[in-house]
């Protein structure tokens, strides 16, 4: 069989994977993403101003001068004289920390003035190191032996470990937060992929019918054969921007956790609660500890087979309403009844993440227009083989059930001009 598909294929995928932004996006994105991950991290860590500040201390009850010490940002004057006098003799300092009385009787009888509007960490710092000292003082009052010690002990924080044991006896470091917060992340991902190229399938259908370049092509390519090359040109398309953002995504986790876990080998439940004892053990290292234990290989599998029974799904359906309007500004009417699903899907989803075995969350498991972004949030929670095996069946086959629907309406929709369809022409078409 002569079939056209082939290059179908090939010309939708040259022409979309060489564009420029196609290249810059495909690039830019993981960058977007690292750098978005980064960033708050930077920021809390920097110190928003550099330059050292000095604080006046004006302490009419005395009391308070032990509870200043100067530091790597701040500096503290103290002065026995008016506020008024003060502000004329020092205008040089940042701002006058004017205490009127003892603190244990009146929280309120301290007050910051500054020329200027202080910054969210001067006025925050002042009180840390007041209560601090408040909060001594009030413990020292009670006389009772190392009753400082004894309250810090009591407001230990407890931290659980959470060790996943596999079948061949083998202790796996996971974390719940990560799990759900990866569960979502696919969600997403899916959800972004599937409108974004399923977009592009309905948008080249219409430009084309559009500008009347349909009507040559039809001459020479059959109908489904077009509609299948755009499918699949275009599926191959979001493969390779996915195995690019895999690849770089990878690279850039390998080169970073060498410098946030030095020793990478499986950790066994003792040595994961040394580490937790070690007072340098960081939550960061214990993310990185959990993803160690991530089966990613299975999760991007899965990923990318869900990815294309999805699309392929739901591509041929945006094809079918791309060949049977003349603008995009008429396919909203057709394209809600398609967006409708996907986004009950993402829902569930979310209800998945906290009740992955829920009566809800398994059956969307199984229906094809939920079942590539429900199935996916499941999948973390270790979702049995033959249940991912039914539902990419059904997805797989509801496909070939779609893509012979929407070869039907495409064969007659796409040389059909000036006029949009009903529900009913729609249906006719089917049926012819």
């Amino acid at each position: 069989m002569n079939s056209k598909i082939p290059l179908i294929i090939g010309h939708e995928y040259r022409t979309r994977v060489m564009k420029r932004s196609f290249l810059i996006i495909t690039l830019l994105t993981p960058i977007l993403i690292v750098a978005s991950i980064a960033l708050p991290v930077v920021l809390i860590t920097s110190q928003s101003d550099d330059a050292q500040k000095s604080i006046a201390v004006i302490d009419k009850s005395g009391l308070y001068q032990p509870a200043f010490t100067d530091s790597e940002n701040y500096t503290f004057l103290f002065l026995d004289e008016d506020l008024q006098q003060a502000r004329n003799e020092h205008p040089e300092v940042a701002g006058f920390l004017y205490i009127t009385g003892d603190l244990t009787d009146s929280l309120q009888s301290v007050t910051f003035y500054s020329e200027k509007q202080p910054n969210t960490e001067t006025v925050p710092y002042l009180r840390r190191q007041l209560s601090d000292y408040v909060n001594q003082q009030r413990i020292a009052s009670y006389n009772i032996p190392h009753l400082e010690e004894i309250i810090a002990q009591s407001k230990q924080r407890v931290n659980i470990n959470t060790i996943k044991w596999e079948k061949d006896g083998s202790e796996h470091i996971t974390s719940s937060d990560i799990t759900e917060l990866s569960g979502l992340l696919i969600a997403m991902l899916i959800f972004m992929f599937i409108f974004m190229y399923g977009g592009q399938v309905m948008q080249g259908v219409v430009q084309e019918k559009s500008s009347r370049i349909m009507e040559v092509m039809i001459s020479s390519v059959r109908p489904f054969e077009l509609m299948m090359g755009k499918i699949i040109g275009i599926a191959l398309v979001g493969l390779t921007q996915v195995m690019m953002w895999v690849i770089i995504g990878g690279i850039a986790f390998a080169v970073i956790t060498p410098f946030v876990m030095p020793e990478t080998q499986a950790l066994s439940a003792d040595a994961m609660n040394q580490m937790a004892s070690n007072p340098e053990y960081s939550e960061i290292q214990e993310i990185f500890i959990a993803l160690m234990g991530f089966d990613f290989l299975k999760i991007i599998v899965l990923f990318i087979l869900y990815f294309i029974g999805g699309y392929l799904l739901y591509a041929s359906l945006f094809a079918a309403v791309g060949s049977v309007v003349d603008n995009e500004t008429d396919s909203q009417q057709f394209t809600l009844p398609i967006s409708i699903p996907i986004m009950i899907a993402m829902f569930v989803a979310i209800q998945a993440t906290h009740s992955p075995n829920s009566a809800l969350a398994v059956w969307c498991s199984y229906i094809p227009f939920t079942s590539p972004i429900v199935m996916l949030v499941r999948v973390p929670y270790d979702v049995a083989w033959w249940e991912i095996a039914i539902s990419m069946f059904i997805l797989y086959l509801s496909f070939i059930g779609t893509t012979w629907l929407s070869g039907k309406i495409y064969r007659t929709g796409i040389l059909m001009y000036g006029k949009k369809p009903s529900w009913k022409e729609i249906w006719k078409w089917i049926k012819y």
